[in-house]
């Protein structure tokens, strides 16, 4: 009975004493939570508590020792019960101190590690002999040039070169006599992976010199100047015959002329004839020459390249005569072509008594040539147009190579009514406007200088701060560009022609 007294007295004393000390925890703040789990993260939070404490205060003292706290550059602001502090800013021993602490306890041994890795890798590239260069290549003394020459006599690659001639044409044992540049002629045939009718005269191909055989491997396509290929129109304008007014009959006769040979070339077989290849279109600047052409190239499905006259001025002898032979031959490597070219009068001027320039007059030749020449245009028609027809060579414009010339003159009274409609249907206009009457004030006028009408009429919209077109805006406009350039006009110089 002793012992279990003593026993009791003990468990209560113990209990007690367990009950004092989590009371003063609660008091002080250390812990919170009796249970285990609860204890260790208060322990945590009070030991990092305690380490930043440390850390802030040494920061502090030395920021005292050197006189920051003096400086100018101290910024102050009010906390919540609004006081000022001053907030210290950190210098580079500051910053270093933080970098320490935040580095982990394995730092110098990788940045060591590091180092000697690095070492040791330019010892290895040094004793390799492998340099650190643009080029990517070894020393020369490394170089195996034996080797090298073998692994490219081993690979096989093509030639390019021209075939002259077939023979034996559309048979089995047919063979082909292709021209390398620079070596010599073959006769050859073709190889596993081309087919007969892939393959034509003057075209050139890339052939493979074996040791064993010499054979055609593939096809090649023309060689093509790039600025010609950019002459090329990829996307068809959006440009119709509706919106050209004032030459309807032009419009007839050109569509004779460009789009009936393609659509239906049997019409022309059945007579026996051959259809007209060129068309000259000429008259006065602004009556819509140039319109026609998009005009055609939007109606019809042939490639259309468009060409102007200024561009075939090269600086270099010879150059504007080549760009015309990869015109052509751009133009009959296609299935129909349309070539238009534009103000025609800066090449296709008359020849003189030597006063010219000469590489004018070579591009002009070699047009002409191309025009109507040994050798057949096939399936390409030519449309020019010129300001001047009293200019351009007689030998440019005879009949076998312009079989058609059309004037495209001034519109008359139907013609500007239809122009200024056509204009108008983009213009917020009322519609009591009478255009008859806006067409008959203004003779002589051209297809440009109606459309300067329709936009200066609504520029005298926007002066009086209008959202509509009325007729006294145009009246105003065919005062101010009708009469008012009338001493500008060139079209009288244009009304006589040769």
């Amino acid at each position: 009975e002793k012992e279990k007294q003593k026993y009791i007295l003990k468990k209560k004393r113990n209990g007690k004493k367990k009950k004092k000390e989590r009371k003063e925890g609660i008091e002080e703040g250390e812990f919170i939570g009796v249970g285990r789990f609860e204890r260790i993260h208060a322990q945590q939070q009070q030991q990092q508590k305690k380490r930043w404490g440390v850390v802030a205060g040494s920061i502090h003292e030395m920021a005292k020792e050197k006189g920051a706290c003096q400086t100018a550059n101290t910024v102050r602001v009010k906390d919540k019960e609004n006081e000022e502090k001053e907030i210290i800013p950190l210098d580079q021993d500051d910053i270093a101190l933080l970098k320490l602490y935040g580095s982990g306890p394995y730092h110098a041994p990788v940045k060591e590690l590091e180092e000697f890795v690095k070492t040791k890798g330019e010892e290895v590239n040094k004793l390799a002999g492998v340099k650190d260069n643009e080029l990517g290549l070894a020393p020369p003394v490394q170089w195996d040039l034996n080797s090298d020459q073998e692994v490219t006599r081993s690979e096989n690659f093509l030639h390019v070169a021209r075939c002259s001639r077939i023979l034996n044409k559309g048979q089995a044992d047919a063979k082909y006599i292709v021209n390398i540049r620079d070596t010599a002629k073959y006769v050859v045939k073709l190889g596993n992976r081309v087919a007969p009718e892939d393959i034509e005269e003057s075209m050139r191909v890339g052939v493979l010199l074996g040791y064993s055989s010499i054979h055609i491997e593939i096809p090649l396509p023309p060689r093509i100047d790039p600025s010609v290929s950019m002459m090329q129109v990829e996307e068809k304008p959006d440009v119709t015959y509706n919106d050209v007014g004032g030459v309807k009959d032009v419009i007839d006769r050109i569509r004779e002329v460009v789009e009936l040979p393609i659509t239906h070339p049997e019409k022309y077989t059945q007579l026996g004839i051959d259809p007209p290849k060129g068309v000259l279109l000429y008259g006065p600047p602004g009556t819509g020459k140039t319109l026609l052409a998009k005009a055609v190239a939007n109606r019809t499905d042939a490639t259309f390249i468009r060409v102007i006259g200024s561009e075939l001025v090269q600086r270099y002898i010879g150059e504007g005569a080549r760009m015309i032979r990869e015109i052509f031959q751009l133009a009959r490597s296609k299935k129909a072509a349309i070539i238009f070219f534009d103000e025609v009068d800066a090449v296709g001027g008359a020849r003189g008594g030597g006063d010219g320039d000469d590489e004018i007059q070579r591009t002009m030749l070699e047009m002409v040539n191309q025009m109507d020449g040994f050798d057949s245009r096939g399936n390409v028609k030519v449309i020019m147009a010129t300001n001047r027809p009293d200019t351009l060579d007689p030998a440019l414009t005879r009949p076998g190579r312009m079989d058609r010339r059309l004037e495209v003159g001034l519109p008359d009274l139907e013609g500007r009514t239809k122009i200024l409609r056509i204009h108008a249907k983009s213009l917020s206009c009322e519609k009591t406007i009478r255009f008859e009457l806006i067409a008959r004030l203004c003779p002589n006028a051209t297809g440009a200088d109606l459309r300067s009408v329709c936009t200066e009429a609504g520029m005298f919209a926007i002066r009086a701060r209008r959202k509509t077109i009325n007729e006294k805006d145009f009246l105003d406009a065919v005062n101010k560009v009708i009469k008012g350039h009338h001493k500008f006009s060139a079209t009288a110089k244009y009304m006589v022609y040769n």
